[in-house]
């Protein structure tokens, strides 16, 4: 199969009827429901797995810790090497996705995180884990954008593709939940190596899936002529490893930010991201982060407000289960079931998000989600010792999960529909990009925080984490508000806006 330029190729579309009904069609690529649901579980699964190795990790850390002698100094890594280099990544195979194809780079990603998470499981020692967990991240940097630029072409703005985005986001939470029941299951029934092999099994399956239900993207009528742009490539990729690594080591080192190899790699990091700028902006003929990107209304303090709301997400997520399991005493297993309703509620809000999305302003929804974030970090600031679940955790969960479902899917959604067919990839790079680095440098912060407040106590100490996510929160609300983000509903796709407006001008 072949992605079509547009389910009406040749038609044009002048009146809302039209453009109503197409929004609500299938895809004309998709020849029958069962073609297109299995590309949606392709799509869906490769998010699904992405949330599974991050999540279900934490829980088999400790045994991993006992099991592979990991010092103290180096706990946080096996965890945040895996964001901090797949967030590094992702730009440069966002262009890798316009050379060869989005299909490509979505099964060849899913390949490769199959066959190191595989090796990751059978680590001998905890170098081996950081490295497969490292390369490892490779694998989501090739898919994840390539999975935005392949639903972004293959639905054009309406209701289907409202949908499809929302069930994307709730697939987070729901790989999120599986991952840390089966990290439980195999720390404490079986061993660690089982929740890698497990992950393997599942992979393998969308792998298959994959590989028969995803379209090929490459005669959509994108421009070929695209290169590589290496510039920009030597200078974002080593500046965003070296500015996060040094806030996220910092933490561990034996004398802070007083360490002479923190100063070195943090300075030349800002130094590389400096030099990025320059080159993308007025050096590079195809620039890995073209600024032009950023010409729709609304898009820079967005993408401002989204990297603080994401971080608020990984230090919830992050926090949250070692405060369960540490400062509650809370078995793995019950701490499993305690964020059930993250699975739970993920998926019931981001379906009924999708179906009402075209009938709410996104920036009533956005400025909601990020409300919502300040309380699922504060209900934690301020747990008492022995919390009610139902008081307490509870709602934390869910507003957790309401936090980042309803920005995700209705972010992405604005996102690709502002851009045009051959800044899909862009689109799919700049969001994932924002996911994993807000994670990932605001992890490295409240890591940073945590470590500063240790003579609290550790129940002290991530409460400070809390109220810093609490702080973050609040920052993305405001920036939220500052964004002009109308209703979801059934339009013109960008090629076709601009042929119009280029009509009405003659």
């Amino acid at each position: 199969m072949a992605v079509e330029s547009s389910p009406e190729a040749g038609v044009r579309c002048n009146s809302p009827v039209d453009v109503e009904k197409l929004g609500r069609q299938r895809p004309a690529v998709f020849k029958t429901n069962y073609a297109e649901y299995c590309f949606c579980f392709s799509l869906l699964a490769s998010m699904f797995m992405a949330e599974y190795f991050i999540s279900g990790f934490h829980i088999i850390l400790p045994a991993l810790t006992t099991s592979l002698d990991i010092p103290t100094a180096a706990r946080s890594w096996p965890a945040s090497v895996f964001s901090l280099v797949t967030g590094s990544f992702i730009l440069p195979f966002g262009r890798l996705a316009d050379i060869f194809g989005a299909r490509m780079l979505f099964v060849c990603g899913l390949v490769w995180f199959a066959v190191w998470c595989l090796i990751a499981g059978f680590s001998q020692n905890y170098i081996m884990l950081i490295f497969c967990r490292a390369i490892s991240g490779l694998g989501p940097a090739a898919f994840l954008p390539a999975g935005i630029m392949l639903l972004g072409t293959v639905y054009r703005p309406g209701p289907r593709k409202n949908l499809v985005f929302s069930l994307y986001g709730a697939f987070a939470p729901i790989g999120f939940f599986t991952g840390i029941f089966f990290g439980g299951i195999s720390g404490q029934l079986l061993s660690w190596g089982w929740y890698f092999y497990f992950g393997t099994i599942f992979l393998a399956i969308v792998v298959v899936v994959s590989v028969f239900f995803v379209p090929d993207d490459r005669l959509d009528g994108r421009v070929t002529d695209i290169s590589m742009d290496w510039w920009g490539f030597v200078t974002i990729v080593p500046g965003l490893l070296l500015v996060v690594f040094a806030i996220t080591d910092s933490s561990h080192a034996s004398r802070g930010w007083a360490n002479p190899y923190i100063i070195v790699t943090f300075v030349v990091g800002v130094l590389c991201l400096i030099a990025a700028f320059y080159i993308e902006g007025w050096v590079a003929e195809q620039p890995l982060l073209p600024f032009d990107i950023f010409e729709p209304k609304s898009i820079k303090p967005l993408i401002v407000g989204l990297l603080f709301s994401y971080g608020v997400y990984g230090i919830y997520l992050f926090y949250a289960s070692f405060y369960i399991e540490l400062v509650l005493g809370i078995g793995t297993l019950q701490t499993t079931a305690w964020f059930a309703p993250m699975a739970a509620g993920g998926l019931i809000l981001s379906t009924v998000g999708g179906l009402v999305m075209h009938l709410l302003p996104g920036k009533l929804l956005v400025v909601l989600a990020a409300a919502v974030q300040v309380i699922c970090c504060l209900l934690f600031a301020i747990m008492p010792d022995n919390p009610n679940y139902w008081a307490y955790v509870f709602p934390a969960m869910v507003c957790a999960t309401l936090g980042v479902d309803i920005t995700f899917s209705v972010t992405n959604v604005f996102i690709t529909t502002s851009m045009p067919r051959h800044r899909q990839s862009v689109a799919g790079a700049l969001i994932n990009t924002t996911l994993f680095l807000g994670i990932g440098f605001f992890l490295g912060v409240a890591d940073l925080a945590v470590s500063s407040s240790a003579h609290l106590g550790v129940k002290g100490s991530y409460k400070v984490a809390f109220w810093f996510g609490v702080a973050c929160s609040g920052v993305a609300c405001l920036m939220f508000s500052l964004v002009k983000m109308g209703r979801a509903k059934s339009d013109f796709t960008h090629e076709e806006r601009a042929q119009l407006e280029t009509e009405e001008a003659r």
